[in-house]
C-alpha cells in the first residue's frame, strides 16, 4: 500500500562546494541532512558509531566513518581526510525520560564526548559547526509561542546536557575564533518525500510512529498522557516540523558562518500547536483506520504546551516550511511506515 505523495522538497542556494562532515549523519535527523548536502553540491562525509544510527541510512558514495565523536584521534583523521570546512553535529542521547535515569550516561555522552568533538576540530583548524540542541533547554516556558529570548531553565538532564554544550560554544567563539549555530529543536517528524529513509528508532518513543503502528496493528494501544491539560481538548500541545524542513536549515546557516566567532542561536519549529488527539485524527485520516488508544494519568515533566516563535529563523535565513500541515507531515511518515515496517531492516 503507497498513499499519493507530495512532491519532493528541493535544495539550493547554499555555498558551493563545502567540505562537511555530519557527525551522527546515520541518524534520522542527520542522514535526511546529508541527502540534502548532497543535493546541494557539497562534498560530504559522515562520523557515526552506529549506536542508533544506520549505515543503509548514508547515500552511496558517501564515506562513513564508523567512529565515537569522542575518539578524538579518528575525529581528527577524519576531519583531515576529508579537509572538512564545517561540522554538522547531531550526535546526542535525546531520549527524556531515559535522561533522568540515566543522568551520568547522557553527561557523558553529550557533554564530554562533545568536548572531545570539539578540541579535535580546534586541534584541525575546523572553526564552523552547527550544532543539534532543543527546545528543551527552557523547560517550562514563561510564555507562548517560545522565543530565542526566554529563560532557559531545563527540567531535565537531557535538556541540561545541551544547555551545557551551548554555553561551551559561547565560550569557544570568544576564546578560540569558533563560528557556530545552535538550533533549538521543536518535535522532528515525517520521512523523506521518496521512502527511502525515515525514523527507524529502538526503542520507538515519538508520537507520530507510535500511532502509526497502533493503527496498524503492529503495537498496543497508544498511551494518551494526560486529558487535563489547560488546552483546547485536554491533551498536550506540540510543534511538528518535517525532518527535511528542519535539517534544510542546517544548510541555511552556512553562509553566516563565514566570519569569525559568529553565535548564533534559532528555535526550529513551524509555529502551529498540534495536540495529541490532533495527530491520533490525522493519523487515522491518512491511513483510514481508527487509532486505538487507551488514556492514562500525565507523566511527570510535560509542559502542557510547546510551540515555537520562529520568526527568528524566518527573517535571517529566509527559512520557511514546505511542509507546513500535520497531515502533510504524517503522510510522509505512513509511507515510510508502510514500506518498510521493519525500518531499514525490511
Amino acid at each position: 500500500m503507497t498513499l499519493s505523495r507530495l512532491p519532493r522538497p528541493s535544495g539550493g542556494g547554499y555555498l558551493p562546494f563545502m567540505n562537511v562532515l555530519v557527525v551522527g549523519g546515520a541518524g534520522y535527523i542527520g542522514s535526511h541532512c546529508v541527502r540534502q548536502a548532497v543535493a546541494a553540491g557539497h562534498e560530504v562525509a559522515v562520523l557515526d558509531d552506529l549506536s542508533y544510527g544506520h549505515a543503509e541510512s548514508v547515500p552511496a558514495g558517501v564515506k562513513l566513518y564508523r567512529a565515537d565523536m569522542g575518539d578524538q584521534a579518528a575525529v581528527r583523521a577524519a576531519l583531515r581526510e576529508t579537509r572538512a570546512e564545517v561540522v554538522i553535529d547531531f550526535a546526542a542521547f535525546t531520549n527524556v525520560g531515559e535522561s533522568v535515569q540515566q543522568p551520568e550516561r547522557y553527561h557523558e555522552n553529550n557533554v564530554v564526548r562533545t568536548e572531545g568533538l570539539l578540541q579535535a576540530m580546534l586541534a584541525e583548524g575546523v572553526k564552523k559547526l552547527v550544532f543539534s540542541s532543543t527546545c528543551a533547554t527552557y523547560g517550562v516556558p514563561e510564555k507562548m509561542p517560545m522565543s530565542e529570548d526566554l529563560p532557559q531553565q531545563p527540567i531535565n538532564p537531557y535538556g541540561a546536557t545541551k544547555l551545557a554544550v551551548e554555553r561551551r560554544l559561547r565560550e569557544l567563539a570568544a576564546s578560540h575564533g569558533l563560528s557556530f549555530a545552535a538550533f533549538r529543536y521543536f518535535n522532528a517528524a515525517g520521512a523523506s518525500a521518496d521512502g527511502s529513509i525515515g525514523e527507524d528508532h529502538s526503542p520507538e518513543t515519538h508520537l507520530i510512529p507510535l500511532a502509526i503502528a497502533a493503527a496498524l496493528g503492529r503495537r498496543p494501544p497508544l498511551k494518551v498522557f494526560g486529558t487535563d491539560y489547560p488546552t483546547p481538548d485536554g491533551t498536550c500541545l506540540r510543534d511538528y516540523v518535517h525532518v527535511d524542513d528542519l535539517s534544510r536549515a542546517h544548510l541555511d546557516v552556512l553562509p553566516k558562518l563565514i566570519q569569525p566567532r559568529q553565535a548564533l542561536f534559532y528555535n526550529l519549529g513551524t509555529g502551529t500547536p498540534y495536540s495529541v488527539k490532533d495527530v491520533i485524527d490525522s493519523v487515522g485520516r491518512i491511513l483510514g483506520r481508527t487509532v486505538p488508544h487507551e488514556l492514562a494519568d500525565r507523566r511527570e515533566g510535560d509542559p502542557p504546551a510547546l510551540y515555537a516563535d520562529a520568526a527568528k529563523v524566518r527573517r535571517e535565513l529566509g527559512w520557511v516550511p514546505r511542509y507546513d500541515t500535520l497531515d502533510s507531515i504524517v503522510l510522509t511518515a505512513c509511507n515510510w511506515h508502510l514500506a518498510r515496517p521493519k525500518g531499514f531492516a525490511s
